[in-house]
């Protein structure tokens, strides 16, 4: 068996998954979906100029669901021998077997399966070695340590590459593979100036490693962080506008994709129950799907069951379109699934027309608290009540003033967004939500 994981591996896993589709159908299974994936990767951390951890990862596994009519059973393996897919089949069936039937259970239909499959360019080999990994990670710690004496210590700077394949199969026909790769460099460094003691972070990621940022850069941008935050101080309690920068604002975007999914809706566990057609931002705001993006860390021909993604303008003048949906929560809604199986698919928040930069947002704003980082779990899906731990800057006449930290910043998300004032242009590329900084006019500030 080869030892690579790219694309070349791909009739491999189909093999696999086509013998345990096989299996469930001579088992009397009515539908059958199975997924097989390879992973590869490496990690390497240095602290202090000194080697912390060189991992390797290698996985490997295959899930199968049965149905039997509306019975629904799953299983999954490690080991993707012939015997072993058999012996697991088998089990996902008596499982199916002693279940209750579900009206909603099933395969997507057949007619929403993706049959289009352009290359999205997700698969970039990145030939570093352990040896050169370290080194690359050592040269981004020092670096960022050279920025400023005050920088006395380190949580590390790590180098990460990782690459995977991934079959899904399903009894309607459909059986298809993708390979990817996630590649990245961060550093965390701490500043010291008498008892004052400030950590901060950067952090590069792209699936082509011709995409990240100089590993140097990052390590610079971490000290200089770490340095602005000396000094840090808390804030009386009371009420300002609140910028997010965007490493974080997609934070706040991320909690409104996980009230519309499916399964948030008919459990009724969702601050936007029922949203759809509804003004949820102010008109302006425009957001949109776009699950073809080449190289986009979201980007996917089909999600979760086979069904085709495609464009979509989710909001529109600040309404919400619809939901995200999967096969499941579609038919529990009384819809059709909108390709959302296992998330949404590269959500881009266009900026404020007017495009402003973060300087431009501090300078709109005036006074307010410019977070940088964000603490703690304190949001509540079902009423939407937002508090988070938070640190970054106090902004006076447009100007950063000083550091803040050890305060709280609270609201509630459906205010929170009607009251978006603007979004930048400093678009974080990063992650599957893509936006700039968010300026939200009013929110209470817990501090002394």
């Amino acid at each position: 068996m080869s030892q690579q994981v790219d694309a070349s591996r791909i009739p491999e896993l189909e093999s696999v998954v086509g013998l345990a589709l096989e299996a469930a159908a001579a088992a009397g299974a009515t539908q059958a979906e199975a997924d097989a994936s390879l992973q590869k990767g490496l990690n390497v951390t240095v602290r202090l100029g000194e080697v912390e951890t060189v991992e390797y990862q290698r996985d490997r596994g295959l899930g199968i669901t049965v149905y039997f009519g509306r019975r629904k059973g799953s299983a999954s393996t490690g080991d993707l021998a012939p015997e072993s897919v058999r012996d697991m089949v088998a089990k996902a069936c008596a499982i199916a077997r002693h279940t209750a039937p579900d009206d909603c259970a099933g395969l997507a239909d057949r007619e929403h399966l993706a049959s289009e499959f352009p290359d999205l360019q997700l698969d970039f080999d990145w030939s570093i070695t352990p040896d050169a990994a370290v080194e690359l990670a050592r040269d981004c710690e020092a670096a960022g340590r050279a920025v400023d004496a005050r920088l006395t210590n380190s949580e590390g700077a790590s180098v990460s590459t990782h690459r995977g394949v991934r079959v899904y199969g399903n009894s309607h026909g459909f059986l298809r593979g993708e390979s990817s790769s996630s590649h990245s460099v961060s550093c965390v460094l701490l500043a010291q100036a008498g008892d004052d003691m400030q950590r901060d972070y950067w952090y590069t990621s792209a699936r082509d490693p011709r995409d990240l940022q100089d590993h140097r850069a990052v390590g610079r941008i971490a000290g200089e962080r770490a340095v602005a935050r000396l000094g840090a101080r808390r804030l009386p309690t009371g009420k300002a506008p609140v910028l997010f920068a965007p490493e974080v604002a997609r934070g706040v975007i991320g909690h409104f994709v996980a009230a519309i999914r499916g399964g948030a809706q008919y459990r009724k566990a969702s601050f936007l129950l029922d949203a759809a057609g509804t003004q949820i931002f102010p008109s302006w705001v425009q957001m949109h799907e776009r699950p073809h993006l080449p190289k986009a860390p979201a980007s996917s021909n089909f999600d979760g069951e086979g069904v085709r993604t495609r464009d979509r303008e989710l909001v529109h003048d600040g309404v919400l379109d619809g939901y995200l949906l999967g096969s499941y929560s579609a038919r529990k809604l009384g819809l059709v699934t909108t390709g959302n199986a296992g998330g949404v698919h590269n959500l881009i928040v266009d900026p404020s027309a007017d495009a402003p930069d973060l300087l431009a947002l501090l300078a709109r704003m005036q006074r307010g608290l410019l977070v940088t980082e964000l603490m703690g779990q304190g949001v509540n899906g079902v009423t939407g009540d937002y508090s988070r731990g938070a640190t970054g800057f106090w902004v006076e006449d447009g100007a950063i003033v000083h550091p803040v930290h050890e305060i709280t910043i609270a609201g509630n998300l459906k205010k929170m967004y009607r009251d978006i004032v603007a979004i930048g242009s400093d678009v974080d590329l990063r992650g599957g939500i893509r936006m700039g900084s968010l300026l939200i006019d009013d929110m209470t500030i817990a501090g002394e």
